[in-house]
Order: C-alpha cells, then structure tokens, then sequence
C-alpha cells in the first residue's frame, strides 16, 4: 500500500489542544513509551474524523497496525467526548445570545441489524435512509453552541427535543428560539413560522396566507438560515456523513466532534 502527504481544514489549535489532553492522560498514567507520540496520536485521530479515513489507510500512513490505530482512536474520542458540554451550560451560553437557532439533523447508518425488524427505529421516513436524530443549538450566525446525544432516526425532531429536556430548558431559562414548524407547541420560547391555513370549505384547498404571515415566514427564514450552516459545518466531518460504527457507539463520536468544532469556531 501506497501513502502519500496531505492536507485538511482543521484548525491547528484544536490539534494542539488535543495532543495536550493526550500528553496529560498519558502522565496520568505513567506511560513511559509509545509507538507515537501524543502529537501524531492526535493527527491520527483528527484525519480520521476529518477525512473519514479508515484504519488501514492510518495504519500505512503513520507505520503502525490497524489495532494501534483503533485503540488511539478509541482513546482520543472518550477525551474530547468528557469535554463536551452539558445541556445547561449551554443554556447558560445562549442566555447570552439575543436567540438560538433550533433544529434537528440525520446522520446516516449502516450498522444497523436488518432482520425481525431491527431496522425500523432507525429508518427515516423523511430522509429514506436509517440514521441517527441529533438536535443542534446554534447562535445568530450558525456557530454551533451544543449536539445532543444521537437518538435513532425515526423519531420526530419535536419528540427527541423533548426528550432531551431542551424544549424545557429554554422555556424555563426564557432563551427565545427559532426553528421550523416540526417545533410547532414547543411554548413561548419557541418560534415558528405561519402554519398553512385550514382548509377552504368551498373549494376545498388551503387558504392562502395573508401577505402579512407571508412577511413574518419571510424574515423567520432569515433568521433561521443560519442554522444550516452548524449542521453543514458538522458533516464536513467525513466520518459523520455515513456512521460505520455501531450507533451505541455514536454518541462518543458526535461528541468529539463537537468539541473539536467548537473550538475551531473559538480560534476563528
């Protein structure tokens, strides 16, 4: 096998910040000799989330085994997942906002056991494909402020908002958010766009909006654009654009990423 130098956009503070946490938990452990040294563990670990490359590639490129590369992996992500925030720091950050953008995205699968049925939680009806629901808190300008934990695909963005305590969260911390209308009843703190009128008895179609309600979608889709750009940034991370690993498993990976995504938009 071949390998060959190359680049990636990843933000060289975050690499830094990771080869830190490694060199500090290898103290902690008194690790006296490695294969790699911290600062190639974490290159290792930042091309595979990046680049979505796989282990045999990393094995070739950096001269170790495909089990070497596996557990340097496993250990970097449980690092960078233990530094993620909770919900409730991440309210305390959006209370700081003059709003949040709200929404949920899929993260596609194909771990997922296709016989008895096993498959339907995670298949999306929407997207047509199995997958893992996480909803994303973004600020004014789409940087990402928290990524819940992965639930499977076929919930509803409202449900698994719900589930996860944020609907409560903001309503109780009177954070004002934006989302689309899957949030519809989601209280006060939540805004969402008109909803199509009722039907018309006479001719039996929807009622046209009023050229008000049409202003209002109008600037409410302004404002929640931005948010396409936090679920955009994070499937720039190749590995989270087709899960490979077992979904119980995706939670420490989405979690990784976000720290490390957070970081670059702080050292932007």
């Amino acid at each position: 096998m071949l390998s060959y130098p190359s680049g990636m956009t990843v933000s060289n503070r975050a690499l830094i910040m990771l080869a830190d946490l490694l060199r500090a938990h290898r103290a902690k452990l008194q690790t006296r000799w490695r294969r790699l040294d911290a600062g190639q563990q974490a290159l290792l670990t930042v091309a595979h989330l990046r680049k979505g490359e796989t282990y045999a590639d990393l094995a070739c490129g950096f001269g170790v085994g495909t089990s070497r590369v596996y557990r340097y992996r496993r250990e970097a992500l449980q690092l960078l997942a233990a530094m993620t925030p909770t919900l409730a720091e991440a309210i305390a950050v959006a209370a700081g906002k003059a709003y949040v953008i709200l929404d949920g995205t899929l993260l596609r699968i194909d771990r997922v056991g296709m016989t008895g049925g096993r498959d339907r939680p995670y298949y999306s009806g929407k997207h047509k494909v199995h997958g893992l629901n996480v909803q994303v808190l973004a600020d004014p300008v789409g940087r990402l402020i928290w990524i819940s934990p992965t639930l499977p695909g076929a919930r509803h963005d409202m449900g698994a908002a719900r589930e996860h305590g944020i609907i409560d969260a903001l309503n109780a911390a009177g954070v004002q958010a934006v989302a689309d209308t899957a949030y519809q009843g989601g209280g006060p703190a939540v805004r969402v766009p008109q909803r199509r009128r009722r039907l018309d008895l006479d001719t039996g179609r929807y009622r046209r909006r009023s050229p008000g309600q049409k202003q209002v979608n109008t600037a409410h889709a302004r404002q929640r654009g931005p948010g396409e750009r936090a679920n955009a940034e994070l499937k720039n991370w190749k590995v989270l654009r087709k899960i490979r690993s077992s979904p119980n498993r995706a939670d420490e990976l989405v979690a990784a990423i976000a720290a490390i995504q957070t970081l670059m938009v702080a050292s932007a």
